[in-house]
């Protein structure tokens, strides 16, 4: 049979083969690659099996020691899942709300001056010399340089004769004051802070109208409302501390000092004639509520951790006493006007309970009176009188207790559900022992008659934008009522 023909493409492929092959044969790789194959082979037979290791348990070290540091001493803030609402993010801005400004770095620990701390632009000098000014004078325009032991004379009559001179007549108008006459005028509306307001206090001065709030983000702001400067809107701002505030105290006997404390463990008292923040006080744990005794402004009363009490007194530095008054966080402390050795606090361990300071025990401390409620309580106020006592609960209830020992008591309900974005409500007296103020949920004030045991009127204004929760009364101008929303808003109410 002939072979078959080749055609040319067939041709040069053969030939290609060909030339491909001999070049290989001349280069040698056929040989070097069965040498290096060879080689690789004897090398995995020579290696040694890696030895298999049984799975065995570490041993026990019975000399670990675990080394615990908190959170604010290395520097990392507190994670808020499963906190309060307090705690809580708030929700994002709207569109029409303002930048907030860079904010200074605050020091561990040492003073801090407020010009470092001042967060707008221009001065804060008008503010400072405000407050220098009606320092220097009484409320009711009488001197209080003089002091004896450590506490400035002051001759004016007890505050609750000034409270109390609002005649309370049979229906829910009392004297010559009416609820009806209050009014929210848009002039007195001002963003004090950027962020959620949790604490508000008035300068407990005749002459000034000056408001001071603490914020979520740890700033504190002042509002003058009789500022002169037309350039300006009387609103001060100064970052303070590294989270929320938690409380505000200004002793009418001492108006140049404004104490602060905050959820990062410290308390600051911003002194005017020194121009700084002073830090005189720290604490791996938080510090939840503040307050001071009328008849007392060298101490401070705060509740830090779970239920603990602290006195902190400035003559010594340091806090000499501490008491385990609830099993969980104290939200509120207020003493009595009648008599400052009686002393209310409000818990998360749904209890608010009466305390004669002259007779706890350290070991086991005994209440005078103790209120149960439901669920948390967030606040306990005496009235003006200090005759009574309002509980405010997360149990949708505001209760009221009164009589000689506090024996008597009324239930009063009232929506207290804030949910997640607003501050717990916390019912305030009045400037008698007539009314209850308290927020709600439609952008109002209810007013509470604890003698009708119920809400007998409710303000409401239309430049209201957003929740009122916390309120202050003005303790000399009655009538002037302020409240703070979760926006850093303060809407001021004036009446007649």
């Amino acid at each position: 049979m002939a072979p078959k023909k080749l055609n040319e493409y067939e041709r040069k492929r053969l030939e290609n083969i060909r030339r491909n092959d001999e070049m290989m044969a001349s280069l040698k790789l056929q040989s070097m690659a069965t040498r290096l194959s060879a080689a690789s082979i004897k090398r995995q037979r020579s290696a040694p099996k890696p030895k298999r290791i049984s799975p065995k348990k570490k041993p026990k070290n019975d000399n670990l020691v675990v080394v615990r540091r908190s959170l604010r001493t290395r520097g990392i803030l507190p994670d808020s899942e499963g906190l309060d609402n307090d705690l809580v993010e708030s929700p994002a801005k709207s569109p029409n709300s303002q930048t907030p400004p860079s904010k200074p770095s605050i020091p561990k620990m040492g003073p801090l001056s407020m010009s470092q701390a001042f967060l707008d632009e221009g001065s804060d000098r008008a503010l400072i010399e405000t407050i220098l000014s009606i320092g220097k004078k009484s409320e009711l325009g009488v001197d209080l340089g003089a002091e004896t032991d450590g506490v400035r004379v002051c001759k004016e009559e007890n505050l609750g004769v000034l409270r109390n001179s609002i005649k309370k007549e049979e229906n829910e108008v009392g004297g010559s004051f009416s609820l009806y006459s209050m009014t929210l005028n848009p002039e007195n509306v001002a963003r004090v802070v950027q962020d959620r307001i949790m604490t508000l206090r008035f300068f407990p001065c005749s002459n000034s109208r000056i408001v001071v709030a603490g914020s979520k983000g740890g700033d504190v702001g002042f509002w003058n409302l009789d500022h002169q400067m037309e350039e300006e809107d009387g609103v001060y701002r100064y970052h303070t501390h590294s989270g929320p505030i938690s409380g505000i105290s200004i002793h009418r006997h001492c108006l140049s000092k404004v104490f602060t404390c905050c959820y990062d463990g410290y308390i600051r008292s911003m002194d005017v004639e020194k121009e700084i923040f002073d830090l005189i006080y720290s604490s791996d744990n938080t510090i939840y509520s503040f307050s001071q005794r009328s008849d007392d402004m060298k101490c401070l009363y705060f509740g830090e951790g779970r239920g603990d009490l602290n006195i902190w007194d400035e003559r010594t530095g340091n806090c000499a006493t501490q008491w385990t008054l609830h099993e969980d966080r104290i939200n509120s402390i207020d003493f009595s006007s009648e008599n400052p050795n009686i002393m209310a606090t409000s818990s998360s361990d749904s209890t608010a309970c009466i305390w004669d300071l002259r007779s706890i025990d350290a070991d086991k401390p005994k209440p005078l009176k103790t209120v149960s409620h439901k669920r948390a309580v967030y606040s306990a106020y005496f009235s003006p009188s200090g005759k009574f006592l309002a509980t405010t609960s997360f149990d949708d209830t505001v209760r009221v207790l009164s009589g000689d020992n506090f024996e008597e008591t009324s239930w009063i309900p009232h929506n207290n559900q804030t949910g997640r974005w607003i501050s717990p409500f916390k019912a305030i007296w009045g400037w008698d022992d007539s009314h209850i103020f308290i927020g709600n949920m439609k952008r109002g004030v209810d007013v509470i008659s604890p003698a009708q045991r119920k809400t007998i009127f409710t303000l409401q204004s239309p430049h209201i934008s957003a929740i009122p929760c916390r309120f202050d009364t003005h303790p000399y101008n009655v009538g002037m009522l302020a409240g703070a929303t979760g926006g850093g808003q303060v809407y001021m109410w004036t009446g007649s």
